[in-house]
């Protein structure tokens, strides 16, 4: 499901476009091959800067973060998790990459679904990036979160400033 908040509504509108949106949830929730639902909360750059504060320990904003669901019924996930995203930040790496809100906010759900799913590119030795690259591939999306870390910073590990299983 898709949560937008009231504020961000009004200041994005239709760029959000909430049901192409929720199609890529629900498309990219498979490809990851992910247990159970997942909620979307698209939010602010100060909501996010207080979630990463809380459950990261660093005071400031990022775009994406991802909250793993630790509790099971019978053995089996009904949620596999939440991830929160800032609208803020997707439209100025949107607007910096020269493409639509929509394609940045895919491509922080999809970063964010791989994290729920179990991988974290900090530490897999790149199975994470290779994961990522081959599912932006299949949906038609550009450069994603892993690459323009390293992109940034070459020769160093991706930054941990992204997604975060708390």
């Amino acid at each position: 499901m898709i949560l937008i908040e009231p504020t961000i509504q009004v200041r994005f509108g239709r760029a959000l476009r909430p049901r192409v949106l929720a199609a890529f949830l629900r498309q990219a929730s498979e490809a990851t091959r992910l247990a159970g639902d997942v909620d979307v909360l698209l939010t602010s750059d100060a909501h996010l800067r207080r979630l990463n504060r809380e459950f990261r320990g660093k005071d400031r904003p990022t775009d994406v973060l991802s909250f793993p669901a630790l509790e099971s019924l019978n053995g089996h996930r009904r949620m596999a998790g939440d991830l929160a995203i800032s609208v803020d930040t997707a439209a100025r790496q949107a607007d910096e990459r020269a493409h639509p809100l929509a394609t940045e906010l895919q491509i922080l759900m999809l970063h964010g679904l791989l994290h729920l799913a179990g991988y974290d590119h900090e530490t897999d030795l790149g199975r994470m990036a290779r994961k990522e690259a081959a599912l932006r591939s299949r949906f038609g999306l550009t450069e994603g979160l892993i690459e323009r870390s390293a992109r940034l910073a070459p020769g160093k590990a991706p930054s941990p400033r992204r997604s975060r299983k708390p």
